[in-house]
């Protein structure tokens, strides 16, 4: 009977991991980049925002950059940790002193 080989937990945990904590830094920062982006809109705009505000509709801006946010920094953070571990992956290490 041949044994398959369990999985790489280690792996497994370790994306999760980074997947989840760059989801949200993804989408407050994206919220945020998207919300200084609606200011210099509305300043081109001639919008004046309401006393309190940071600009003129600005929850339609940090709704969608909360949401590419939230996409794309774990994609890349992902991709790039994967590519990483697949060159590594076989190779041994040396250590010089």
């Amino acid at each position: 009977m041949a044994s398959v080989p369990p999985p790489d937990t280690g792996r497994t945990a370790r994306n999760v991991g980074v997947g989840c904590v760059t989801t949200v830094a993804g989408f407050f920062s994206g919220a945020m980049i998207a919300v200084f982006i609606a200011k210099f809109v509305g300043s081109a705009q001639g919008c004046r925002p309401p006393e309190g505000l940071p600009a003129c509709n600005w929850w339609v801006y940090a709704g969608i950059g909360a949401a590419l946010g939230a996409v794309s920094l774990p994609f890349l953070a992902l991709t790039r940790l994967n590519r990483i571990s697949s060159i590594n992956e076989g190779k041994e290490t040396e250590w010089h002193a």
